[in-house]
């Protein structure tokens, strides 16, 4: 069995961060500009400390970055925070950090749907990336399934004699 050693980890992560455009959104947006604006969500009280904690609330404006740019859904953000390491990298969050699940991020995003809030910061993350001479183009994920293929029931001479008007 292989044992991994902590440079190991560390030289995947250089290797990945090299080809990762999301470590570059790191670097040239000041994500705190965001906080401000994004606490109104937050600014109800609550009636005791119980219950979960909130997550930071620029943590769950990225992650609605990353839903939106890979056009994933609420429960599938929340499986590929899981997953990849580049989008924990992205969140700050180490893979055995607590994440947000998708009840968590649908609670966040409603509000500021509500308050027609969540397209102006949607345009003010994509208008300062351009300012870095950056172009944000959305992609998808494509989740590969195999599935029987459908078989043909008719031979060619069948086909030719249906396809001809009578």
């Amino acid at each position: 069995m292989l044992q991994f050693e902590f440079f190991d980890l560390n030289d995947r992560f250089k290797k990945l961060d090299e080809r990762n455009p999301l470590v570059s959104f790191n670097r040239l947006i000041d994500w705190d500009n965001f906080r401000s604006t994004l606490n109104i969500v937050r600014n109800k009280v609550l009636k005791s400390n119980e219950g979960r904690k909130f997550f930071d609330v620029v943590l769950m404006f990225k992650m609605l970055i990353l839903q939106h740019l890979y056009n994933v859904s609420d429960n599938q953000i929340e499986y590929q925070i899981r997953g990849r390491y580049f989008f924990c990298r992205f969140l700050d969050l180490t893979p055995s950090a607590r994440a947000p699940d998708a009840k968590m991020i649908w609670l966040f995003r409603e509000p500021l749907t509500h308050l027609k809030l969540i397209r102006i910061f949607f345009y003010d993350f994509g208008y300062r990336l351009n300012e870095q001479y950056y172009q944000v183009r959305k992609g998808q994920n494509v989740d590969a399934r195999f599935a029987d293929a459908l078989k043909q029931l008719n031979n060619k001479e069948e086909n030719k004699q249906i396809s001809s008007p009578p």
